[in-house]
């Protein structure tokens, strides 16, 4: 028997739905950490004692940073699940770009952006 070179239609549906529940959930981070950058729960520093302003400034800009980092990678996520269903879309969703032979569905399941088997990655971080 030949082996598998691409899923079939009804597992890359099956790898779609994973797909939009996952971007649906990190577009809904995304969000709420944008909107935490932007302070538009209006939590500020105004109201408070001129003693304490100066640490909760340091504290929030130190804060502000690592959110701004969170949106980042959160955003990078977003964009690595809307190129995987651009890959299911053409049909090469699932296909090491190092080797050429199909990951693993568990792997697929738990890493729905993969675009590298585990031996691939394996072989490039040495």
């Amino acid at each position: 028997m030949a082996e598998k070179t691409r899923y079939s239609d009804a597992e890359l549906e099956e790898f779609r739905a994973i797909i939009m529940e996952k971007l649906e959930l990190a577009q809904r981070d995304y969000d709420r950490l944008k909107s935490t950058i932007m302070n538009k729960d209006g939590n500020d520093v105004d109201d408070t004692s001129p003693t304490y302003k100066i640490l909760e400034e340091g504290a929030n800009t130190l804060s502000k940073e690592e959110t701004t980092r969170l949106a980042a990678r959160q955003q990078k996520f977003i964009q690595n699940l809307q190129a995987a269903l651009i890959r299911i879309e053409n049909k090469t969703y699932g296909i090491c770009r190092e080797t050429g032979k199909l990951i693993p569905a568990g792997r697929l399941r738990a890493v729905p952006h993969a675009t590298l088997s585990i031996e691939a990655k394996q072989g490039g971080s040495k």
